[in-house]
């Protein structure tokens, strides 16, 4: 657990929130995908309550439907690019962290060490990136393939380009520019490293043409249930957004991706685990569920249908009736298997038909959904962190603004009532409000026994 023994927060948008049928709520704006001054609004308002951070999801293609059924969507259809959204971001805050993703798959290790540098200098030092393979065959398509890379040379691919990125990060000593007027030295060439990394499918040569941010590196964070990607997760993430359903997978996936970090000399309280939790939040448990009921009552079972398509891995269901349960045999995808494995477990525990758990799965995709007072969210939150089932949460309003606020104006209060949340920020740094390390450079050591040589 967090050696302060307080819960880390991460606000996830997605534009009108995470539930599929968000958009159309009245407390949601509609536009928000393409609504500069919407995200600021809630990126203000996530900082007031003392987020640790913003996370922006992301994907390199319009998400592949039913055309009816993306006619109906918002998520993934066309928004803004969420590195460029979050620079814009961090003009407008002061202290919140600001994470998105961006692909290893068809991106270059030097031009992800760029941009998020960047954004980490731009922020003050509040940057993270948040690394993902692409399985999805409507990305592939975009970029001159018939389809995604098979997942276990996608993460062995991923584990490269991750080792490349943070040598990059570290092409500069923190006090190498010393801009000396007087002298006409603008740097000490001492401080400048060349990486030189030949691998098995990158070559890189360095140094970033960007130097180090106060914070030293942006926060790495992953999200991958599989084993490759606890292991990737292991060997390099700070945090990591997982998607279970229950205490007891989460406490299992908890311990595991911790004791892996030993083969890597890592300690465990230096990688954050924030399940995803989406929140409907009333001060009357009634009022809480209506909104829930309403909510899920604006779902087209068309669009449940594709959602929960998607989520298992892209398999067709159309061949079969909304009213029968999945298929006895299932083929597990080429993309998550976390997803894919919560899903079917609950599937065949409930004995759901395709429009049970369309409407189930596509209102929060897969990811945990409460509902009730303030009291008995914070409850359930606590019983979590108080098992070492997390370090925190990844707060997916369901809808927004609206449902942000209330978790702000309701749960907030309550979880700093209990001493488990923050009522200030203690640093100006993302690995101040999560508690991790300045990281020492990789040139650090070769540097001290040269000098003692």
């Amino acid at each position: 657990m967090n050696s302060d023994k307080k819960m880390r927060l991460a606000a996830y948008y997605n534009p009108t929130g995470h539930h599929v049928a968000s958009w159309r709520h009245p407390r949601a704006d509609a536009d928000a995908h393409v609504n500069i001054k919407h995200y600021v609004k809630i990126a203000q308002t996530a900082e007031k309550a003392k987020f640790d951070l913003i996370f922006l999801a992301d994907g390199v293609a319009t998400r592949q439907a039913d055309i009816e059924a993306q006619s109906r969507s918002v998520q993934f259809i066309a928004n803004f690019e969420p590195l460029t959204l979050l620079s814009a971001l961090a003009m407008m805050t002061e202290k919140i962290g600001l994470i998105c993703t961006m692909s290893t798959s068809y991106n270059e290790p030097y031009n992800v060490a760029r941009r998020f540098a960047s954004l980490d200098l731009i922020s003050g030092g509040r940057g993270g990136w948040n690394l993902v393979t692409s399985g999805q065959t409507a990305e592939a398509l975009n970029f001159g393939r018939t389809g995604p890379v098979p997942h276990g040379e996608r993460y062995q691919r991923a584990h490269e380009f991750a080792k490349i990125v943070k040598g990059l990060w570290d092409s500069w000593d923190d006090d190498a520019f010393v801009r000396d007027k007087e002298s006409g030295l603008f740097f000490d060439p001492a401080k400048m490293h060349y990486l030189n990394h030949i691998g098995q499918n990158y070559q890189v040569r360095g140094p970033l043409n960007v130097p180090r941010s106060q914070q030293g590196h942006p926060v790495m964070v992953q999200a991958g249930a599989s084993d490759e990607g606890r292991e990737l997760a292991a060997a390099y993430a700070e945090a990591i957004f997982s998607p279970h359903l229950n205490v007891e997978a989460a406490k299992a996936y908890y311990d595991d991706t911790k004791a892996r970090m030993a083969k890597y000399d890592r300690d465990p309280d230096h990688l954050k685990i924030l399940p995803g939790l989406s929140v409907i939040v009333a001060k009357d448990e009634q009022k809480a569920k209506d909104d829930f009921e309403f909510l899920q009552s604006l779902i087209h079972p068309i669009v449940g249908r594709e959602i929960l398509s998607t989520m298992l891995g892209e398999l067709d269901l159309r061949p079969y009736s909304l009213d029968q349960e999945l298929p006895d045999v299932l083929t597990p995808p080429n993309g998550s298997r976390g997803h894919f494995d919560s899903i079917l477990a609950m599937a065949r525990k409930e004995k759901l038909t395709i429009r049970q758990l369309g409407q189930r799965v596509a209102g929060a995709r897969g990811k945990n959904v409460f509902v009730g007072t303030p009291t008995q969210v914070a409850d359930y939150m606590e019983d979590w962190f108080s098992k070492e089932a997390c370090d925190g949460f990844t707060v997916m309003p369901p809808y927004i603004p609206g449902a942000l606020d209330d978790f702000c104006e309701l749960v907030i209060p309550e979880l700093q009532r209990r001493g488990l949340f923050r009522t200030e920020y203690q640093g100006s740094t993302l690995r101040d409000h999560l508690g991790l390390p300045k990281p020492e450079s990789i040139y650090k050591h070769a540097q001290q026994r040269s000098g003692a040589a």
